[in-house]
This record gives C-alpha cells, structure tokens and sequence, in this order.
C-alpha cells in the first residue's frame, strides 16, 4: 500500500456526538420528530446531500448557517482526538507514504480540526465537501485524493468510521479499516478490517 487516506469527523477527531447534538437542534427548532436512526443518516455525510432529504423545499444554505450558530451554546459534548490518530498519521508520514483527508465537512472545520490533531502539516491533499459534486458514498472524494496523489487506487488504504465513508472507499476500489468509533463493529464488517480505534496500528498494514 502506497497511500493513507484519512476521514476526519469520528476517525480522526471524535466529533460525532457534537454533531448529532447539532442536527437533533436544528430537528427540534423545525418540529421535525426524530429518532437516533434518523440522525444517523447525518454521520458521514455531506449536510447539503441530507438536509433536502428532509427539508425538500426548504433553503439548504440558510439551514446549514442556522446549525453554525448553535456551535457556541453551552453543554455541548466536546472535542477529542481519536486515540492513535496523530502518531499513526506521523507513522505513514515518516515511512515515506503520502497521506490525504477526505471529508464531508468544509475546509474551515477540517483545518481547524486537523490543526487540533496536530497533523495539519503532514497532510499533502485534503478533498472537501466543497471539492466534490456528490458526497460520500460516492466514490468520488476518494478518488479525487488518490489522482492528487499521484497513486491508483488499489494501492490506497482509507481510514472510516461511517458506514457511507466505507461505502465510499469500497466503491473506489481501495481497502479499507474501519474505525469503530461511532458504530458497533459489527455494522462495519464490509471494511476489510475493522479496529476500535488507531492506537496500536502500523505502517505499512500487515494485518489485511
């Protein structure tokens, strides 16, 4: 394997539980009934891909800046890094590989994060939601990063926690770990390899 391919949001940094706080808000302030299912179609995803799912006639935009402005209410679940996430993405660094982000969020969160991780500089390419037409499970996030990269996609290892970024990755033809941080590992069983979180992995991967 020549490349590591990193999602952000549940893989990197632990974010899920802010997020899902977030849309159950914005669910809420629209009177829309929710359940835990629900919210879960959220968690890997683009915002502007689900919210017409539920807001069909609604303005996407306006609704994704009324989630921003709930970013700085009180009691919302904190930030951490995944367990792993830094040394690993020094490992693939220091081994010689390149690595990429691939995420469903825009640029401003995922430097932001990434900075948080402490890795914003070892990251060679970062595909957006900006950077795509369609978001995760489309392939194309992924494959956008491996062209930058200069590797083909078999060669690419990705790095997912959400069942729509795993989808991604398989649609893409790369393998795949799967992160169970925000799902049991069981749901993450189309991974070729599914880890609780990335403390304890190496570079290059033997265990696939």
């Amino acid at each position: 394997m020549e490349a590591a391919l990193f999602d952000l949001d549940g893989t990197l940094i632990n974010t899920e539980p802010r997020s899902l706080a977030l849309w159950r808000m914005l669910l809420e302030n629209h009177d829309i009934p929710h359940d835990e299912d629900l919210l879960r179609r959220f968690m890997g995803r683009r915002s502007s891909d689900v919210l017409p799912e539920l807001f069909p006639d609604a303005d996407i935009e306006a609704l994704i800046a009324e989630v921003r402005s709930y970013y700085d209410r009180p009691g919302l679940p904190g930030i951490l890094p995944v367990p792993g996430a830094a040394d690993l993405v020094r490992r693939v660094v220091e081994a010689g590989s390149p690595v990429a982000l691939v995420t469903s969020a825009h640029r401003s969160w995922a430097l932001d994060r990434l900075n948080e991780v402490g890795v914003a500089h070892l990251v060679q390419t970062i595909v957006t939601a900006e950077d795509v037409a369609v978001g995760k499970p489309d392939p194309a996030g992924f494959l956008t990063a491996a062209d930058r990269l200069g590797v083909e996609p078999v060669r690419c290892v990705v790095f997912e926690d959400s069942l729509a970024g795993i989808a991604a990755a398989r649609a893409a033809g790369m393998t795949c770990v799967g992160v169970a941080t925000t799902h049991h590992p069981d749901e993450l069983s189309h991974a070729d390899l599914v880890i609780a979180d990335l403390s304890g992995i190496d570079w290059p991967l033997t265990e696939i």
